[in-house]
Order: structure tokens, then sequence, then C-alpha cells
């Protein structure tokens, strides 16, 4: 992750779960829509080892953890983790959380079922080698799921125009747009690897809730968000 990307996380580490800070609580409301795709890839999560990678404050972690998932959360921002631990350990949740980046994870090779990354790839400095780590992390046959942003006028004008500036859901400075990867970059990465890449599918804003946030869900275009999934060789 970008030094401007972890500082805003350790800036709203503590506000993480307090639901008053407008971008959290829409980073929050993502994470049924997203499971509500990696669900049916999975099936069951129970007794799965499972990596959240850029776990943040973790509410992507918990909510698997309460599938029944062995969840490991790595993040680089500490205050980030600091608010995950102490939100786990009042909700009784055993969640093993490690600082640390995409580019070196700290978990052991191999010992993954499935590795989660959401609201990652876009932010880190260095793609080929999160991907490298990814790849030696999974067992043979395991899962990478994911989302990322394109790198389109289009993503850029929503991203960062409209979502940082003109409407304030996201702090300035949250995107950088030459850091989005465009899907068929992806794509051919992950092939080199070994994996096997289905087609992705478009992701974002669907509409507005009751206090005048984001919903999320399945789009028609891949041109500003995109998600996916791809499994390491057997």
């Amino acid at each position: 992750m970008t030094d401007s990307g972890t500082s805003l996380y350790d800036r709203h580490g503590p506000d993480w779960w307090g639901g008053s800070t407008r971008w959290l609580r829409q980073l929050s409301k993502l994470v049924p829509a997203r499971l509500a795709r990696f669900d049916p890839v999975v099936g069951d999560w129970r007794g799965l080892a499972v990596l959240d990678l850029g776990c943040g404050g973790g509410f992507m972690a918990e909510a698997l953890a309460l599938r029944g998932a062995a969840v490991t959360g790595v993040d680089p921002s500490e205050p980030a983790l600091e608010a995950a631990r102490s939100h786990a350990a009042e909700g009784s949740l055993s969640i093993a959380y490690r600082q640390g980046v995409g580019e070196a994870i700290p978990v052991a090779t191999g010992s993954m079922d499935v590795v989660v990354c959401v609201d990652v790839l876009e932010h880190v400095d260095d793609l080929d080698r999160v991907l490298d780590e990814v790849r030696r992390v999974l067992k043979p046959g395991g899962l990478f799921l994911f989302d990322t942003v394109n790198r389109t006028w289009l993503a850029t004008l929503v991203m960062v125009r409209f979502a940082e500036t003109i409407l304030r859901i996201l702090p300035p400075g949250t995107h950088e747009p030459d850091r989005f990867v465009r899907p068929e970059e992806l794509r051919a990465a992950l092939s080199a690897r070994g994996f096997t890449v289905p087609p992705f599918v478009g992701f974002g804003p669907r509409g507005l809730d009751s206090r005048g946030d984001f919903t999320f869900g399945p789009l028609p275009t891949t041109a500003v968000l995109y998600l996916g999934q791809a499994r390491a060789p057997g």
C-alpha cells in the first residue's frame, strides 16, 4: 500500500467501527455485496484457512470469521489493526491480525486455502510482487478472490473527481489513478503465475440507502470497478 493510503488508515484507525465516518461506513457496506459474489464460489467457509490481505480495521475479516473460517488479517496500518483486534475481542472472535504488506506477506508458504484481497490492488507499490506472494501463500488449488479499480478515464472521473473531490465520499488523495489496474493486465499476470482465471464482473454503487450512503452490487460494465476470482494450480 502507498504511504498516503497507510497514513489515511493510521489517522482513522480509532474511528473504524464507530459508524460516524462516511467512507468507513461505505467500506463496511461493501462487505455483504462482495460476499454475495464470493460465497457461491467458496461454498462453505467453515474450517478454511483464509487470509484477508489489506484487512484494515477488520470489516471483511470479521464477516469471514462469522462464517466459520480461520482468518488471518494482514495490513500495514497498526492503528487500523489495533481497532480490528479490539473489536474482534469484544465479539469473542478469534482472528490472527499481523502487520505487514502485500509485497512480503507474513504467513507461511502454502498455508492458505483462500486469499481475499479487496480495495487493495490499486494501492500497492509493486503489483507483481504482491501476486507472487499471493501465489506463494496459497495451497495447491487455493482461491484468490479480489476486486480493484480499472485504469480508465471513467474510473478516474468516478473514483477521484466525483468520489473524492465533488461528493467527498472518500478523503482526497485516497486513489492514485496511475496505480489502477486494467482487467487484461491482471488476467495476464495471474495466468503467467499458473492461475485459472474465469471472467471478471463489473461491480460498484447501485443506489442510495436511508443515510445517503451507496449500496453496492454487480454492474454490467467493468469500466470502473471489477471483481474476480482465480484458482492456483493444483
